[in-house]
C-alpha cells in the first residue's frame, strides 16, 4: 500500500536525440552518413569505420617530423635499397612544404603495392628480423605530416604504379567498406616530383659545393631511377616540427646520421636535400664515423670495457629466451679533455644526451642521458661513458617497442637482467673517470690559464681601443720578459713550478690572484707589464656567498665528484654547465671593469683618475657588503 505522504515523481519524458549531434564540425561527412545508416540497422557494422579511423590516425603522435620520415627510410633499407634520398622543400611564394623520399630498392608489384597501402598490410608482418614489423609505419607517418600520401613503385624502367591515399576524399566516401584504390600505371612521373629531384634545394645554400643531385633532367632521372625503386610523396605537408626548410633538413641530417649509423657504415648512402648524411656514432667506436675527421684528435676510438650477451625472456613469464648484447664504453677522456669546450660540445658532441643507446636490428630506436629502469641516473661522469644495448625484434615486448618505433619502455623482467650485468663494471668505470678528472682539474688549476683569462685574452683583438704597450723595441721586449718572470714568481700557484708560472703569465694578458683581508674591497686591479692583474678578496661576503659556491660546484663537477663518493650521487650536467658559464661571466665582468680603468687611466699615469678608481672600488665594495650582510633585505 502506498504511503499517503509520499510524492510520486512524474515520468521522465523520452526525447529522441540525434546520436550524431555531438560530432564535430570537421568530422568526415561520409563517416556521418555511414554511421547514421548503420545505427538504423542498414547493413553490417565493419570492424573499422574507415572514414573516421584514417582521420584519427593523423594524430598517431610522432615526436618530430624526422621520426616520421624515418618510417620511410626504414622501409627502403628493409627492401634492399642502398641509396635513399629525402627531400624537404618549401615553396618560395606560398611557403607550402612538400616532402619526398626516393629509393633504389626492389620496388613492388602492383598487387603488393595495394596491400602495402592498407593499414596492417605488410610483406614482413611480425617477421621481427628486420626493421619493419607492423604494416603501419608508411601510412601513419605519411598522414601524420600530410593529408595526402602518394606512393610510386616500379620493377622495370618507366613503369610507375601509383596509389594515392587522400584523407579528405576518403572522408567523403559513403561506402560501408572502403577499399584501397587500384594502382594506376604511368610511363612518366608528375612534373612536381621531377622538379624536386632534378633541381637544387634552397638549403644547403651553395648547390655547387654541398649538393649532389640524383639527376639534372627528366630523361637522366628515368635512367638514374633504374630498374626498381619506390617514391613516397607528401605534396601538402601541414603538420611539421619546424617552420623552416633549413631547420627541418638540419634536424633530419643530425638525427638520421645517428639512427642509421650502422647502415651508413655498411655502405648505404642516405641523402637529405642532396647532402650526404655522415654516420654519427655516440659510442665513438666506428672507424668511419663523423667524429674521426675532427681536427686535433690523437685518439679517435673509445675503449670497450665489455661486450656481454644476456638471455632475456621474449615476454614476462615466458621460458623462451632471446639474446641481448650489452656494451659499455669509456670515452678517451685523457686524450680529449684538453681539446676545448667548443670542440667537445659542438664537433664531438660529448655533452649530448647520448649515454644509453638502444639498437633494434641495427637501427637506433632510442637514446637518452638517463634510464632509471637500469639505474643510469644523472651523474657527472655520464658524458664520458656510453652504454649500447643491441637486441632484435624478438625482444620487443621486453623493451616496450611500439608500432612507431619511438622510444623504449623497458619492462622490469628485461631491465633487471641489464641492471645486474652493468652494476659492478659501471661503478668501477665511474670511479676511474672521477679519479682521472680530479687529477686533470688539479693539474689544470696549477699550471694553466683559466677559462675567463683565456676568453678575455682572446677578445683583445676585437676591442675598439687597445691597452698601452710597454715593449716595442727588442731591448724593451727583453726587459718585459724579465719583469714577467719576476711577476710570475709572485703569482705562482701551489704545485706550480717557476717555469710553469712564467709560461702561464706569458701567454695571458689577464691574470687573477686572491687575497684574504677583511679591510680590502672585493676586487682590486692594476695594469702592469702589459697585463691586467685582478685581485679577488676571499674575505668579502660576495666571495663567500656567491663566488665560492659557484666555484665549488664547478670544481666538484669538473672532477666528476669527490673520489670515493657514493656512486649513486647525482650531479645535473646542465645545471653545472650553467653555473660554470655564470662564474666565467662574473670573472669577465670584473676583467672588463679592470681593463676599462686601465684604459681610462692611461697606463695608471693619471694619478687623479687612479685614486678615483681606487675610491670607487672601495665605496662600491662597502655598499655591496652592507647589502649582503643586512638582515632587512630578507624581510622586505
Amino acid at each position: 500500500m502506498q504511503d499517503q505522504n509520499s510524492v510520486t515523481e512524474p515520468p521522465v519524458p523520452t526525447v529522441a536525440v540525434d546520436p550524431l549531434a555531438q560530432w564535430g564540425d570537421t568530422a568526415p561527412r561520409g563517416g556521418r552518413a555511414v554511421l547514421n545508416r548503420l545505427l538504423k540497422g542498414d547493413g553490417k557494422v565493419p570492424l573499422f569505420l574507415g572514414q573516421t579511423l584514417i582521420k584519427s590516425l593523423r594524430d598517431q603522435g610522432y615526436n618530430t617530423t624526422t621520426s616520421a620520415l624515418c618510417e620511410f627510410v626504414d622501409n627502403s633499407f628493409q627492401w634492399g635499397a642502398d641509396e635513399v634520398r629525402v627531400y624537404i622543400v618549401q615553396g618560395k611564394r606560398d611557403k607550402t612544404f612538400r616532402i619526398l623520399v626516393v629509393d633504389n630498392g626492389q620496388g613492388m608489384p602492383s598487387a603488393a603495392q595495394q596491400v602495402a597501402m592498407s593499414f596492417g598490410g605488410s610483406m614482413a608482418y611480425e617477421a621481427r628480423v628486420g626493421i619493419s614489423r607492423f604494416g603501419m609505419g608508411m601510412k601513419t607517418a605519411g598522414l601524420s605530416i600530410s593529408p595526402t600520401l602518394d606512393n610510386y613503385t616500379w620493377q622495370e624502367p618507366r613503369a610507375y604504379y601509383n596509389v594515392t591515399l587522400d584523407v579528405n576524399e576518403i572522408g567523403k566516401d559513403r561506402s560501408n567498406l572502403l577499399e584501397v584504390p587500384t594502382p594506376q600505371l604511368n610511363d612518366d612521373l608528375p612534373s612536381d616530383i621531377v622538379d624536386i629531384i632534378t633541381r637544387p634545394t634552397a638549403w644547403p645554400k651553395n648547390p655547387q659545393e654541398s649538393q649532389t643531385l640524383l639527376a639534372t633532367s627528366r630523361d637522366e632521372l628515368h635512367d638514374r631511377l633504374g630498374r626498381s625503386g619506390t617514391i613516397v610523396y607528401l605534396p601538402d605537408c601541414d603538420r611539421l616540427s619546424f617552420k623552416k626548410e633549413q631547420t627541418l633538413a638540419e634536424h633530419a641530417i643530425k638525427e638520421m646520421g645517428r639512427v642509421y649509423r650502422w647502415f651508413i657504415a655498411q655502405g648505404k648512402r642516405l641523402y637529405v636535400n642532396n647532402r650526404l648524411v655522415e654516420a654519427f656514432d655516440p659510442t665513438y667506436q666506428m672507424a668511419t664515423a663523423r667524429h674521426t675527421r675532427v681536427e686535433g684528435l690523437t685518439e679517435t676510438r673509445s675503449r670497450l670495457i665489455f661486450s656481454k650477451p644476456i638471455d632475456v625472456p621474449i615476454a614476462d613469464g615466458s621460458s623462451k629466451m632471446t639474446r641481448v648484447t650489452v656494451k659499455l664504453f669509456a670515452l678517451p677522456y685523457e686524450a680529449w679533455i684538453g681539446l676545448g669546450r667548443k670542440t667537445l660540445k659542438n664537433d664531438l658532441q660529448v655533452y649530448g644526451d647520448f649515454t644509453v643507446s638502444f639498437m633494434r636490428n641495427h637501427r637506433e630506436v632510442d637514446i637518452a642521458a638517463t634510464v632509471r629502469a637500469i639505474s643510469i641516473n644523472k651523474h657527472a661522469t655520464n658524458n664520458w661513458l656510453r652504454l649500447e644495448i643491441d637486441f632484435n625484434g624478438e625482444a620487443d615486448e621486453g623493451f616496450g617497442i611500439a608500432s612507431n618505433k619511438q622510444g623504449v619502455r623497458l619492462r622490469d623482467f628485461a631491465a633487471e637482467k641489464i641492471r645486474d650485468l652493468i652494476e659492478e663494471p659501471l661503478a668501477a668505470l665511474r670511479k676511474e673517470i672521477a679519479e682521472i678528472k680530479a687529477k686533470h682539474v688539479a693539474l689544470k688549476s696549477s699550471s694553466t690559464v683559466s677559462e675567463a683569462e683565456q676568453r678575455a685574452t682572446g677578445a683583445e683583438g676585437l676591442q675598439g681601443k687597445s691597452l698601452p704597450v710597454d715593449a716595442e723595441s727588442d731591448e724593451q721586449k727583453a726587459d718585459l720578459e724579465k719583469n714577467l718572470r719576476a711577476l710570475a714568481i709572485g703569482l705562482k700557484r701551489d704545485s706550480e713550478t717557476d717555469d710553469q708560472a712564467f709560461e702561464r703569465v706569458k701567454k695571458s694578458r689577464f691574470l687573477t690572484r686572491t687575497v684574504h683581508n677583511d679591510y680590502h674591497p672585493f676586487f682590486d686591479s692594476e695594469y702592469k707589464y702589459e697585463r691586467i692583474i685582478l685581485t679577488i678578496n676571499t674575505a668579502h661576503p660576495f666571495y663567500q656567498r656567491v663566488w665560492e659556491p659557484l666555484q665549488s660546484l664547478t670544481r666538484t663537477t669538473a672532477a666528476g665528484g669527490t673520489p670515493g663518493e657514493d656512486e649513486d650521487a647525482e650531479a645535473n650536467p646542465d645545471t653545472v654547465n650553467t653555473c660554470t658559464e655564470v662564474l666565467v661571466g662574473l670573472q669577465l665582468l670584473f676583467f672588463s671593469l679592470a681593463r676599462t680603468q686601465a684604459q681610462l687611466a692611461g697606463h695608471d699615469k693619471d694619478e687623479e683618475r687612479k685614486q678615483l678608481f681606487k675610491n670607487f672600488r672601495k665605496e662600491w665594495s662597502s655598499n655591496l657588503e652592507t647589502q649582503l650582510r643586512s638582515e632587512l633585505t630578507a624581510s622586505l
